[in-house]
């Protein structure tokens, strides 16, 4: 019996621990942190072996393959040790695509990426297809292989999943865009990230297709040096040579396969960077031959992503906007790029090695005030409080919340789109928005 060893025993490693049990393995599951009690359970329902608090190395380098969390990092003692061994590390994603012949939609980007797979997963449930949502949201691909399959998969990926899949392979690639992020994890090397992210058109024939954004540089560049066999569908704002989605006189367009196009007023999803979400889940739902009448029914009532712009409440006429997802500095970008009123941003977290001067212009342009939210605020004074604008320190979101009402007029938006991940002061990015939320709503 061949021994499956998995580390981290959250949503992905539970689920891949499952799935490994019922296909008869060998299963040993070990976290460094405590395991939550509704993945105790799980594990013990099946009767999976598992550890929590420390790695027992004796039971892990004994194995045949080990399936490694995406949030553990290569350079972990235990994942080096592995390594040593010439142990094959493997994705959750990468074990659960061996014993399932669906289809699988797979979305990655350093933008956009769970917009554009809710949106899709959306259009596909709503036109009464078979389909489950897995990846970086939803539940674990692993377990729905295990116990609920499915005959469509919408993944979100992230480059962290992609550099551990070897063998699986996307039957719809999308490639929203690649800007830097992570680059702590990648030696702050963005060519490492980069090609990280191009691992989505790994493995894809001419029977599959490929969707990606046109005007993005670093995606024009990489695609020269690989031999796509895929079916190439790119898309762009506007009508640039070789894209088959774009916008066009207000109208949303996409010519293949299938013609297609709608007002683009009706879209539900507002803002530059979510035409490009609604254009690539408007082409991978066209591609898998969803009626005309279900996307763009779809297109004009999705509600939204929470924690993405989302609309959290107005307070004596000042609008308030968690986008605590946006944790890199081009997402901030796009949100301020939609800002219509005078914005005060609330910027800061744990920082990946960020370059805030992508988005300087921006702040000149549409912010009156930021409010610092970090353990450490040091590298954020020291960047933008040269610009002369009204600035406040936070340790908390506490504090935070009450200066951002303490510099707020009406008519002016308070925004949360931190620039930053949030493991600094927060469980994780929604433990920081739901903090936001309710501390706005108790005002």
């Amino acid at each position: 019996m061949k021994r499956i060893v998995i580390l981290g025993a959250a949503e992905s490693g539970a689920g891949a621990a499952v799935l490994a049990k019922k296909e008869g393995f060998d299963v040993f599951v070990s976290d460094m942190s405590a395991i939550k009690d509704r993945y105790k359970k799980q594990l013990d329902d099946h009767q999976i072996v598992w550890e929590e608090g420390h790695h027992t190395e004796e039971l892990i380098l004994n194995a045949d393959e080990i399936i490694k969390s995406p949030g553990i990092p290569d350079n972990a003692p235990i994942i080096r040790k592995a390594v040593e061994r010439g142990i094959h590390i493997i994705s959750e994603i990468e074990f659960a695509g061996r014993y399932t012949q669906a289809k699988m939609i797979c979305i990655t980007g350093s933008n956009g990426k769970t917009t554009t797979t809710s949106l899709i997963y959306h259009i596909f449930k709503s036109a009464g297809y078979d389909a489950g949502l897995a990846g970086n949201i939803g539940r674990s691909l692993a377990l729905q292989v295990a116990e609920d399959p499915h005959e469509y998969y919408i993944i979100e990926l992230s480059s962290f999943q992609l550099d551990n899949m070897y063998d699986f392979k996307a039957d719809i690639a999308i490639l929203l865009n690649i800007t830097p992020d992570h680059l702590d994890r990648y030696d702050n090397c963005m060519q490492n990230y980069v090609d990280s992210k191009m691992r989505i058109i790994r493995n894809q024939t001419d029977a599959d297709s490929f969707i990606y954004w046109n005007d993005d540089p670093v995606i024009k560049r990489e695609l020269e040096k690989y031999d796509i066999k895929a079916v190439q569908y790119p898309f762009s704002q506007l009508k640039e040579h070789g894209s088959i989605g774009y916008i066009e006189e207000g109208q949303y367009k996409i010519e293949v396969p299938t013609p297609f196009n709608m007002e683009q007023e009706e879209l539900s999803l507002t803002g530059i960077h979510n035409i490009y979400n609604s254009l690539a889940a408007g082409i991978a739902s066209n591609i898998a031959g969803i009626k005309k009448e279900c996307i763009r029914k779809s297109l004009s009532d999705f509600p939204g992503v929470e924690h993405r712009l989302e609309k959290v409440a107005t307070v004596r006429g000042v609008n308030y906007i968690n986008d605590s997802k946006a944790t890199n500095v081009d997402a901030c970008w796009y949100a301020l790029e939609s800002m219509n009123t005078p914005t005060i941003l609330i910027i800061g977290g744990k920082d990946k090695g960020n370059d805030y001067s992508a988005i300087e212009e921006l702040v000149k342009k549409k912010c009156k005030a930021l409010v610092y939210l970090g353990a450490d605020n040091a590298k954020l004074h020291g960047f933008f409080d040269r610009l002369g604008l009204p600035v406040r320190d936070t340790h908390s979101m506490a504090d935070c919340v009450a200066a951002c009402y303490e510099l707020a007029e009406p008519g002016d938006t308070v925004l949360l789109s931190p620039c930053c991940a949030s493991f600094d002061l927060f469980k994780n990015m929604e433990d920081r928005g739901e903090q936001f939320k309710t501390l706005v709503k108790n005002l």
